[in-house]
């Protein structure tokens, strides 16, 4: 299958070398001829120090090379029969960009988007035949990154998302099937992670650096939330968190912080700015945390009952299977274990303990415990036996 890939920025770049590698031939479509050389010597560039580390035969990377096909003609993708589109998340654009897809393409050819937060129902319906269409959604970076979210929507054909399923794991990825509702399962059941975190800090619960320790060292996370959201930039991770709000009808569970709005308002979106949360600025000091063991627990076991929550209530409302739930969460950020596992090694009457306190204190909606965790409680019922 020769497939079309729209945008060559980091991760079109990243989803054209990994169907490379896994033997299509690829054409990497973007306006800018500047951009695709860019793109298509960085690519080159990877397989071969992949080559001289031993990860992949110097003839196999040179293969990989050869089936990347850099184009600014849309009129290349004509024996395609996949393309997805890694552009800019602006539905308007998506919407215009597949119109124009549609009509160069076989009739049989599949059409995907990588979009993260957008519905896929909306994009399709620009489309004369919306029936083909799904979302693909890699994590960035795509060749490191083993998860991929495939989204069908109301109007993709039975079997389809199977068919796609089973294609992107010939790639070596793992892929995990999502209802399209917002923020897909990653971005979805992680928004508390951020949220709560910037929370206990608006209180002064505790500092940034103290509640990055508390989640690495405590809770085994690979980074802190602060320090993980200066990596993202506040100019992508707070526009998903506002972008969920919003299609979730404003729901208060995952209500945006100002906190972290003025960062992005001022330009501060983290490392690749200089500064965020953290001044990254040369010679600049990072803070040191306060290594309370027991102010550390209080804010582990508030942030991870916000988190097994959210996992939870998806369960309950048929986001994804418990086993992609878990997958998705384990491979797509790296949490040290699945949230569900986590609330049954807790204990499912603790975790809802912390969520009736949290909202006995506050009154508020955003912490409101999922139906199915208090069903289960009252059963006796755990995860693993579900």
């Amino acid at each position: 299958m020769t497939i079309g890939i729209i945008g060559s920025g980091a991760m079109g770049a990243g989803i054209a070398q990994v169907v490379a590698v896994a033997g299509h031939e690829v054409y990497l479509l973007d306006q800018s001829a500047t951009a695709l050389e860019k793109a298509t010597a960085n690519i080159a560039s990877t397989l071969r120090k992949l080559a001289e580390k031993g990860k992949m035969t110097a003839e196999a990377a040179q293969a990989a090379t050869a089936r990347l096909h850099p184009t600014t003609v849309m009129q290349d993708f004509v024996g395609c029969g996949l393309v997805i589109e890694a552009i800019v998340e602006e539905l308007g654009v998506k919407q215009q960009l597949f119109r124009q897809v549609e009509v160069v393409v076989p009739a049989d050819c599949i059409l995907a988007s990588n979009t993260s937060s957008l519905s896929i129902a909306s994009i399709a319906s620009a489309c004369q035949r919306p029936e083909r269409f799904i979302g693909i959604h890699f994590f960035n970076p795509a060749p490191l990154m083993a998860l991929v979210e495939i989204i069908p929507a109301v109007q993709t054909r039975a079997g389809l998302a199977e068919e796609v399923r089973a294609l992107v794991q010939g790639w070596g990825k793992l892929p995990v099937l999502v209802k399209d509702t917002p923020g897909f399962i990653v971005n979805r059941v992680a928004r508390p992670f951020y949220g709560e975190a910037i929370r206990l800090l608006e209180e002064g619960v505790a500092d940034m650096a103290t509640i990055d320790w508390v989640l690495t060292e405590l809770g085994g996370f690979r980074m802190g939330p602060f320090a993980l959201m200066d990596f993202i930039g506040h100019d992508v991770n707070y526009r998903v968190t506002e972008s969920v709000f919003t299609a979730f009808f404003f729901d208060p569970r995952f209500k945006p912080s100002f906190t972290q709005k003025r960062l992005f308002e001022a330009g501060y979106y983290g490392r690749k700015s200089g500064r965020g949360f953290y001044n990254y600025a040369e010679g600049a000091a990072m803070p040191e945390p306060t290594r309370d063991e027991a102010l550390g627990r209080q804010i582990l076991t508030r942030v991870l009952a916000m988190l097994i929550n959210e996992a939870v209530d998806a369960l309950a409302l048929n986001v994804a299977s418990k086993e992609d739930l878990e997958l998705a969460m384990t491979k797509g950020v790296n949490y040290p274990k699945g949230l569900l596992a986590w609330a049954d090694e807790l204990g499912l009457p603790q975790v809802l303990g912390t969520l009736d306190a949290l909202y006995e204190e506050y009154h508020e909606d955003r912490y409101r415990a999922s139906p199915l965790l208090r069903r289960m409680v009252r059963t006796g019922q755990t995860f693993a036996e579900r």
